[in-house]
């Protein structure tokens, strides 16, 4: 079953807590975007040593839209995060992080931009727990997920992915809606990650149901 994960990309740590309150009761992760400005464009809440004693029912994954995340990869490792996915096209230290984050037992993911070929992260299929597809450039939150030729090119890549590697977890991310969403789901998506659609609505709860439904 296809699973939504609220994704959160704000500016600084009050606003990550209210919405994290907010969707607290409808899903069991939530997806944190982390982006230095160097990496992207955009900068968005990248301190983690806010999360150190924060409580939440949730799981937590953190995005890393940083460049050379190898870096920083010891300070994002610590108790309220479960899941780090960071850039294929940010280091070339992939097996370091791998190792690193596996080594104090968390799962790791492996993220890769819309103009990247699949193929970079066949080397990883066996070796990390989440393969993320970005369907729009990493950075700024509400991009819409353009469904022409361009976005026709990330469900290929989706679909290649899921024949070579039936057991594999794919997690697309950027300008999900209930269209998308269905899209993606027949392509073999496990998870979506979605933001504007859900705080957007005037009922989290409902939108949450129909992306799955969808």
């Amino acid at each position: 079953m296809v699973e939504i994960i609220p994704s959160i990309n704000v500016s600084d740590f009050e606003e990550l807590k209210k919405r994290i309150k907010k969707i607290e009761p409808y899903a069991k992760w939530a997806h944190l975007d982390v982006s230095d400005g160097v990496f992207t464009k955009h900068v968005s809440w990248h301190e983690p040593k806010g999360l150190v004693g924060f409580k939440t029912k949730l799981k937590l994954e953190v995005h890393l839209m940083i460049d050379k995340p190898e870096k920083e990869i010891e300070e994002w490792l610590i108790k309220p995060i479960s899941r780090v996915i960071f850039h294929q096209e940010a280091t070339r230290e992939h097996a370091f992080l791998i190792d690193k984050i596996h080594g104090v037992k968390k799962e790791a993911g492996i993220a890769i931009r819309p103009e990247t070929s699949w193929l970079k992260l066949f080397p990883y299929l066996d070796k990390v727990e989440i393969l993320q597809l970005l369907a729009v450039s990493p950075g700024m939150s509400g991009q819409p997920f353009d469904e022409g030729e361009f976005n026709e090119g990330i469900l290929h890549k989706l679909g290649h992915i899921r024949s070579l590697c039936k057991s594999c977890i794919i997690e697309i991310d950027g300008g999900v809606n209930k269209r998308v969403a269905a899209r993606c789901v027949r392509e073999g998506a496990n998870l979506l990650v979605a933001g504007k659609y859900l705080f957007e609505s005037k009922n989290i709860k409902k939108a949450v149901t129909e992306l799955k439904n969808e």
